[in-house]
């Protein structure tokens, strides 16, 4: 195995800094995303809950902030390791991942200007304009989200062949990746049309995306691989 070069390691290391990240963003919001469900359609009652969640959801801000610095440098890394293979499919793929970023940047944006509008909300008694903007942000934020996904799915596929084609990793884990973000990329495309996408297609890029990070970090790249 590689043993000499910092990239492999770096890479790994991204891997798990986003992974872990989006995890932590996911699990602060857990409480709040169960009781926004039970109130699911009554826009006053889901930004009574946001307002009454307010340290949960600036934690999740900070830690989506977070991921996004982590995929900006995953997409460097990963196109560092795999340009050679093909140096137009790895640029566009970073190109994805840099989009991608952005849109996940401006999606918490609108999470953090809806969660000022829900506070001024519960106080002023829930005027119909105010309902009528956290509606307005919420949807936003919701179309943002599958947004980002969209894009992290497609430029994760390109990522993922490029790896299968390097003989870098094992094959097994090049499967896995190249079944997990194309799956991913159809259930949002699905959900961007209206259709309620179950849980089970998006979970398994976290245990993918963990795997490829402690793999990265403890084994690096197959010799004679060695990126340049």
């Amino acid at each position: 195995m590689n043993s000499h070069k910092n990239t492999p390691r770096l890479l790994g290391a991204a891997f798990l800094l986003q992974a872990v990240a989006s995890m932590a963003s996911g699990l602060l919001l857990a409480p709040v995303d169960l009781l926004e469900r039970s109130v699911s359609g009554n826009i006053s009652d889901t930004m009574t809950i946001i307002a009454n969640n307010a340290l949960h959801m600036r934690a999740s801000i900070v830690g989506e902030m977070i991921t996004a610095t982590g995929i900006v440098l995953l997409g460097v890394l990963l196109f560092v390791t795999l340009k050679k293979q093909n140096e137009k499919i790895a640029l566009v793929a970073l190109g994805l991942y840099l989009i991608e970023a952005a849109l996940l940047a401006v999606r918490e944006i609108l999470v953090f200007s809806l969660l000022r509008i829900s506070e001024e909300s519960v106080i002023a008694g829930h005027p119909a304009y105010l309902q009528t903007l956290g509606k307005l942000f919420y949807e936003s934020q919701s179309f943002g989200y599958t947004l980002h996904t969209l894009v992290f799915a497609l430029g994760a596929t390109l990522f993922y062949y490029l790896f299968f084609k390097s003989g870098y990793i094992p094959g097994v884990l090049c499967f896995w990746g190249l079944i997990a973000a194309p799956l991913a990329f159809i259930g949002e495309l699905f959900a961007v049309f209206g259709y309620v996408v179950p849980l089970v297609v998006f979970l398994p890029n976290l245990p993918f995306e963990l795997s490829m990070g402690v793999w990265l970090m403890v084994k690096g790249i197959r010799d004679g691989s060695e990126t340049k």
